[in-house]
């Protein structure tokens, strides 16, 4: 303690003279006070307070405290009964806690299991297998219900916690060897959970349903795995098959807020449909069945939209809202990349690629009278854009921002941007409120439209190619780049195996994440210099040049999923080259080379954790 405290005149030195017997409680008020009145200025309703204080403090003598003596006999489940109780009187201990007590005592291994993988989901070894990933930090009370759910095929924690205690639940009766059973069943079933590789594969289900980023509900991503795990574990479910299915009943269940309010009954509910199901097919059916009769047309129609009317950016509806914006392969607004390669969680930068854009700037209808934050944040006047274009609108009005955004795009692109994004033309100069309830409508065509196609029935037609002169002024992004040549170095005249590794590195890029299309003859600023510039002794000779490359180095299968053609531009020839997206990862020199994707218009390198991660969610 230091010396300036210790000369404070507020400072008691012995504060256990309040408790001595030959202590008077008002002299030691009336001291005190006299004391600190030196030098500070006490008011009469000071010198109560402080009084006051100091005879709470001495009345601490009076208070009781209970001890529970347990004899040596008393037997480990009678003291994890007594650990719930009188816990359960001071923090509000939930259903999970208590059958982790449980564990705790029958199954210790079994809950350090559980603890263990979620500090491994948070906090993974470089290098090593993880749960980690992008959409949940699992808490052992998360996992515990996958467990029980897929053990028992129930979701009301308080019937498994009698289960566990031993419980028959026909003829009520406890048993140690009935106890033992039940955790024999939750000893296999967690054991499922906390299998990396299902663990994993699962989350593909997620990404396949359009999700990107963290989810909000964690119970409802657990009870879509126990649904997961039934179907692959038990059912044999092929794998296309159920990851198709419960990503739509994830979507399903984000959007309806299925186990958000009474989680437990109707996942209760969902589970009882399923306790006689015995095959794959009815597994599945029976899932689709409850599809049909959640998705009415009088959802759509009706209580979507109304949904949409709300401010906050935690809803779901706006979640969902951007997963099929990613399903549908929406570009972000004003913007040649697609929302789900900017929402890309394994790659980082200093801000982030897509932001939320008013398009009605805040300032704006602050000038028009519109300040109330729940009615400038409707969800209905909110698109995702990239980051410097959120810059450029700032505070104008969408009249005045919109020629400046939409300039370098032909017009065909603008109407196919506003169909992606709920707009429609002339949409800057109606009334705010009337734009919100139409846009409102659209937003909820564009979620049925991805479920549509997350459900194999709206699936796309393929595009058709796209003008070369749209995708050279369109500029480089996400999906487009340039390069003058494919091997020639233009400052030393000679074939340069940089230049050829810079083509490859965006052709990888573009396969390892959605696709893209490298103009070859173009420079990176749009100017054609023409594929003269490689010197090859004709196309002939250059195809198979690019043809060979792409194989030797990217990988028979890369092969088949890139294309290209000669095309003239500004009386320049060029090369379009077109790559799919890679259904599997895509290495450049072969399984221990080197990992590139495409983000914020250039192509990256993945190494370590990051590419872990990235090949773990997409591949």
């Amino acid at each position: 303690m230091s010396a300036s405290i210790r000369q404070d005149s507020v400072w008691i030195p012995d504060v256990s003279l309040l408790w001595s017997k030959e202590s008077d409680l008002f002299s030691i008020v009336s001291e005190y006070l006299e004391r600190i009145s030196t030098s500070r200025e006490l008011t009469a309703e000071d010198r109560k307070n402080i009084g006051n204080r100091i005879a709470r403090v001495q009345s601490l003598n009076n208070f009781r405290i209970t001890a529970l003596v347990l004899s040596a006999e008393t037997s480990e489940e009678e003291i994890a009964e007594v650990f719930v109780r009188i816990n359960s009187m001071g923090k509000a201990l939930n259903q999970a806690d208590f059958i982790l007590t449980l564990m705790a005592v029958f199954w210790d291994e079994g809950r350090a299991d559980l603890e263990q993988f979620c500090r491994d989901a948070r906090e993974p070894v470089k290098g090593q297998p993880s749960p980690s990933n992008h959409f949940i930090d699992p808490d052992p009370d998360q996992l515990l219900r996958a467990s029980v759910g897929l053990a028992f095929r129930r979701a009301r924690l308080q019937f498994v916690y009698s289960i566990l205690q031993g419980k028959d639940l026909e003829t009520n009766e406890y048993s140690d060897e009935t106890r033992g059973r039940q955790f024999d069943r939750l000893r296999y079933s967690q054991g499922l959970v906390l299998d990396l590789q299902l663990w994993h594969d699962f989350l593909k289900c997620i990404h396949e349903a359009g999700f990107r980023r963290s989810i909000r509900s964690g119970l409802t991503l657990m009870y879509c795995y126990v649904l997961y795990l039934i179907g692959r574990t038990e059912l044999k479910v092929p794998e296309a098959t159920l990851r198709r299915t419960i990503a739509q009943w994830f979507f399903m269940a984000t959007i309806t807020g299925r186990y958000t309010s009474n989680g437990e009954t109707a996942m209760e509910a969902d589970l009882a449909q399923l306790r006689n199901v015995n095959d794959a097919e009815s597994f599945i059916g029976v899932l689709r069945k409850l599809l049909g009769d959640t998705l009415t047309g009088d959802f759509w129609d009706i209580t979507l939209p109304n949904d949409l009317a709300v401010s906050s950016t935690l809803s779901p509806s706006l979640a969902i809202y951007e997963a099929a914006q990613v399903i549908l392969d929406a570009p972000a607004l004003f913007s040649t990349a697609t929302i789900g390669q900017l929402l890309d969680p394994s790659l980082t930068a200093p801000r982030a690629d897509v932001e939320r854009h008013h398009l009605w700037p805040r300032a704006y209808l602050s000038e028009k009278g519109i300040s109330q934050v729940p009615r400038v944040n409707q969800i209905a006047n909110l698109a995702y854009v990239e980051w410097h274009d959120n810059l450029k609108a700032g505070a104008k009005s969408p009249a005045e921002y919109l020629p400046v955004l939409t300039e370098p795009f032909p017009q065909s692109a603008v109407d196919s941007m506003y169909e992606t994004h709920g707009l429609f033309t002339g949409w800057e100069t109606m009334e705010y409120d009337e734009f919100l309830q139409q846009r409102r409508e659209r937003m909820a065509a564009i979620i049925r439209r991805a479920y549509e196609r997350l459900s194999g029935g709206g699936a796309a037609a393929e595009p058709g190619p796209i003008d070369l002169t749209a995708i050279i002024e369109g500029g480089e992004s996400d999906a487009v780049e340039f390069k003058s040549t494919l091997r020639m170095n233009l400052h030393t005249g000679k074939p340069d195996g940089r230049i050829e590794h810079a083509a490859l590195k965006t052709v990888a890029g573009f396969l390892n994440t959605a696709g893209g299309t490298l103009i070859v003859g173009v420079t990176d600023d749009g100017e054609p210099v023409g594929i003269e510039e490689d010197q090859f002794k004709n196309e002939d000779h250059m195809s198979l040049h690019l043809t060979s490359l792409v194989k030797d180095r990217l990988g028979a299968t890369a092969a088949t999923l890139v294309h290209h053609q000669f095309e003239e531009y500004e009386d320049h020839r060029v090369m379009r080259v077109t790559c799919e997206r890679s259904p599997v990862a895509v290495y450049l020199d072969g399984p221990d080379g080197e990992f590139f994707v495409r983000a914020t218009a250039a192509t990256l390198q993945l190494t370590g954790s990051a590419l872990v991660d990235y090949v773990a969610m997409h591949f």
